[in-house]
């Protein structure tokens, strides 16, 4: 949705590794905030951003205008089901269609054969690979690691809300995980590995700490197999969201 930062440009290095051409799309998809959400103020910066992708060697940028993507009487919408309902899903109703929808459009229009995705939003990549084997859609859906800061913070567009002192209590987040990450080389069980994470939160309003299945994101009982430490919470009034492999 652009504001490109140094997260976003590694998935053009990952493209460039997998892909001969490399097309990037921006465009903020009014059809996955909900009425009282920040799409109005989501940070833009058009011309940084064109900037940045020509150095990273993209060979086009895609810009729609929103009657491209939604003319007038636009009444069709990609609707996820059991992947969705969980998580941000639980949290944001109707976020995951505008985001099925929109990748779906952005996936016909450019015809691409890979499309790269961070892991940062892993629920949503989870989502999309989904939805490109159920309607049979060619497209290889590749993700790449969460890439953050060097104090943890994972990269985020949504960062530049962030006070100085919000910024530190948002190191919380990642903090969190890797508590979580640490214990569970020991403890199975998810509700002690969850009172340990929620224990680092203390400075985050918490809209959701679980642990889910890596393919399925059912919540679980206990690690036996690929999981994920999902967090979700308000700093101040910025909501913010990170995940690790445990």
């Amino acid at each position: 949705m652009g504001f490109l930062h140094d997260g976003h440009l590694s998935l053009v290095k990952r493209a460039r590794e997998l892909a001969d051409h490399v097309v990037a799309s921006i465009f903020v998809n009014p059809t996955q905030f909900g009425p009282n959400e920040d799409f109005s103020r989501y940070p833009r910066d058009e011309e940084g951003d064109l900037a940045k992708l020509a150095s990273a060697g993209v060979d086009a940028v895609f810009l729609p205008a929103r009657e491209v993507l939604y003319p007038e009487g636009f009444d069709t919408y990609v609707v996820p089901n059991e992947l969705a309902m969980g998580l941000c899903g639980a949290s944001r109703p109707g976020h995951f269609r505008g985001v099925c929808t929109v990748v779906y459009l952005l996936f016909r229009l450019t015809g691409c054969d890979v499309a790269v995705f961070g892991e940062k939003d892993y629920q949503q990549l989870t989502v999309i690979r989904r939805m490109a084997r159920d309607l049979l859609l060619d497209v290889d859906v590749v993700g790449h690691p969460v890439v953050r800061e060097p104090d943890g913070l994972a990269m985020s567009s949504r960062n530049v809300y962030l006070s100085a002192d919000e910024r530190r209590r948002a190191l919380a987040l990642s903090r969190a995980l890797f508590k979580m990450a640490e214990a569970a080389t020991h403890e199975k069980g998810v509700r002690e590995l969850v009172q340990k994470g929620r224990a680092v939160l203390g400075e985050v309003e918490v809209d959701y700490l679980e642990v889910v299945g890596a393919h399925d994101l059912r919540p679980l009982e206990r690690i036996a197999g690929p999981a994920r430490a999902m967090v979700a919470g308000f700093v101040g009034k910025t909501r913010l969201i990170d995940n690790l492999a445990i």
